[in-house]
């Protein structure tokens, strides 16, 4: 039997499927498409035409669009065996925020394997799960193996700075490119979490806490650095800044935060108390970062700026804060906000957008669960929160149902979390190839 036929223990996938995701992953890794959000990055554009050329070259006809100069996305749409029934979307975006490389063990664009990983950044947030699209959509083609129902494939620019160059600027634009999609599968979600030797959880989401990317002024009086001034720009804001950063905001638990800590409950054997979670969360490892937001709305202060001289007080002072509210509790977060920042702070919205919430049920579900069940079968999907947010936003506006689903089956050892925008980011080999699997069999069932 050659290298490229299927096994059945593999369900239609072949090991050619496998074997290719990595190199995809690498020569993604190595297109630096570093999204500084001021437009002044490399941008997707080869990126896009890296994809446009595997996908072409199994026979598909991908088009390329280009929001603005060096901002591309790529997108193609696959023939289902019954194209009367709605479509699927698989989205991913090709960008990825900066990396200093001297903070790095192995160059953030190198794309090195070490230690049983592909290092790079984007590896996890998201070039993985770009690779195993691509591997498994390029295997089903050359194979003649078409998907229950059509399937469009999109890799988009601009994600981490909201989009708006990528996913907002096809909805808004060609809106005609997902005609019929009614349900979609992105990143954050599908990877694994192991409670003990008989269950693994697979984290699937199906919530998304809303933003408000935010700009904070104070202006005051100017004036020169060696005199008294109780009208000091800095002063009032960095007290403002202060008391948001500080604060801790009430715990609410959500109709998806209850459903996954019910389900943790039941895995762990323990009652849980969303109000007392300290304890819980300790036993979650990485993932306790993510978890631990999904129970309050937050605001985390991440930029200050005043001045052009150290003698000189100056008349205005600004900072950036990146906030995020839960579904169903924007009015409140905002509310508590402006009370935190009192009336001498001017709040102005730098990037906003909406929270998600979909229930945990359906075809699609079944779907994820019975392959990822095919492939460990310990396996229990669970949906989750995702605290902050994806390209799956903007394709609610045109009422395509979003889940995160990029599967991966993770050493217990690894903090998946801390690998999102992190130093020394990096995914298994292993994990690609599991989630090459797991894809294709949940195409199949889709």
């Amino acid at each position: 039997m050659s290298q490229s036929s299927p096994t059945p223990d593999r369900g239609g996938v072949s090991r050619r499927a496998e074997d290719e995701v990595v190199g995809l992953c690498r020569d993604l890794i190595r297109i630096d498409t570093s999204n500084y959000g001021d437009d002044s990055g490399p941008g997707e554009r080869a990126a896009a035409e890296y994809v446009a050329e595997q996908l072409a070259e199994v026979g598909l006809e991908p088009r390329v669009f280009e929001s603005r100069p060096g901002r591309a996305s790529t997108v193609a749409r696959i023939e289902g065996a019954d194209p009367s029934r709605p479509a699927l979307l698989i989205h991913g975006h090709t960008d990825v925020v900066p990396a200093n490389a001297d903070d790095w063990t192995h160059h953030p664009f190198s794309g090195e394997i070490a230690d049983g990983c592909v290092w790079g950044r984007g590896a996890v947030d998201m070039k993985d799960m770009d690779a195993m699209t691509l591997a498994v959509i390029r295997d089903r083609l050359r194979t003649g193996r078409k998907p229950p129902r059509d399937v469009v494939v999109a890799f988009l620019a601009d994600e981490e700075a909201g989009g708006r160059y990528g996913a907002r600027y096809l909805v808004d634009h060609h809106p005609e490119l997902f005609e019929g999609v009614t349900e979609a599968i992105s990143e954050v979600g599908g990877f694994s979490f192991t409670v003990n030797e008989k269950l693994r959880l697979y984290l699937v989401e199906t919530a998304q806490k809303g933003m408000h990317w935010m700009r904070l002024t104070v202006d005051g009086t100017a004036g020169h650095g060696s005199m008294t001034n109780n009208d000091n720009a800095i002063t009032e804001l960095c007290e403002a800044v202060a008391r948001v950063g500080r604060h801790r905001f009430p715990v609410r638990v959500t109709k998806t935060v209850r459903s996954f800590l019910d389900e943790l409950s039941d895995a762990l054997g323990t009652e849980l108390d969303p109000e007392n979670m300290d304890e819980t969360l300790a036993k979650l490892g990485g993932i306790a970062k993510i978890i631990g937001a999904t129970l309050q709305n937050t605001a985390a202060p991440t930029q200050l700026g005043a001045g052009y001289k150290v003698n000189v007080i100056p008349g205005q002072a600004t900072a950036h804060v990146d906030g995020r509210f839960l579904p169903g509790y924007e009015e409140e977060f905002l509310a508590d906000l402006d009370r935190l920042l009192g009336p001498r702070v001017r709040r102005e919205d730098v990037h906003a957008d909406k929270a998600l919430e979909t229930t945990f049920d359906g075809a699609l579900v079944d779907a994820m669960q019975s392959a990822l069940q095919a492939e460990d079968p310990i396996a229990r999907a669970v949906p989750y929160m995702l605290s902050g947010g994806t390209d799956a936003k903007s394709f609610d506006d045109l009422g395509i149902r979003g889940f995160g689903f990029a599967p991966l089956k993770l050493p217990p050892e690894l903090d998946f979390a801390g690998m999102f925008h992190g130093v020394d980011e990096r995914v298994p080999v292993d994990g690609l190839t599991f989630g090459v699997r797991v894809l294709d069999r949940f195409l199949d069932q889709c």
